[in-house]
């Protein structure tokens, strides 16, 4: 069975911290765009798993006191990707409809001829790369925003999966905790017991 206000709790906190995703990928967009030659665009990218099993801890502690289960782990994380894709689409489509004027495309030829020799090596024919971005050109800007986020959406997808099993952390620990910390109340309520009786019984030989 759906638990309704879990669900309503869990896709709050996936807006929100995929609103904050959101910035990551602009972050790592605006520096690729900007300083093509930088690795730091495409660092900021390959950082996206860890900062997104970050915000799963997050909100496992916060808002669930430290368990949760893979599958609403999982719920969350693909939740995340899926807010995160949409508004890095509308970004996207912004700056090709209105800033782009080319830039984009000029980058993806230089990269191809820049990397020509790699691909010759690797067997891949040059031609079928450079029909490749001539079909790519051709693409208006919402058709090629909604290429990216397709594509965003199914890295996310396969990234969740890791994600949510690295960051669950299921009941049974919590419940052993808390056993653990029932189990040593009792045994320090019963020193505290026994030390009491034993002053009971030396008051009552004093008082003999």
């Amino acid at each position: 069975m759906i638990n309704v206000t879990a669900l309503i709790q869990l896709k709050a906190f996936a807006r929100q911290d995929g609103f904050l995703l959101f910035l990551l990928w602009i972050a790592s967009f605006a520096v690729i765009v900007s300083n093509p030659a930088s690795s730091w665009g495409s660092l900021l990218a390959m950082a996206t798993p860890f900062y997104v099993c970050y915000l799963l801890v997050r909100f496992r502690n916060y808002a669930l006191d430290g368990a949760i289960s893979f599958r609403r782990g999982l719920a969350f994380s693909l939740y995340t990707f899926f807010y995160a894709s949409l508004l890095f689409a509308v970004a996207q489509y912004v700056y090709f409809r209105y800033l782009d004027n080319g830039a984009m495309m000029s980058m993806l030829i230089a990269s191809v001829k820049t990397l020509e020799p790699f691909y010759r090596a690797q067997g891949i024919s040059i031609n079928e790369l450079q029909n490749s971005l001539t079909m790519i050109g051709q693409l208006t800007p919402i058709e090629t925003a909604f290429v990216f986020m397709m594509q965003n959406i199914l890295i996310g997808v396969v990234l969740s999966f890791p994600i949510a099993w690295i960051g669950k952390r299921t009941i049974i620990r919590k419940n052993l905790h808390h056993g653990e910390q029932f189990n040593q109340n009792m045994n320090n309520n019963d020193i505290n017991n026994n030390n009491m009786k034993n002053n009971d019984v030396d008051n009552d030989r004093n008082n003999l």
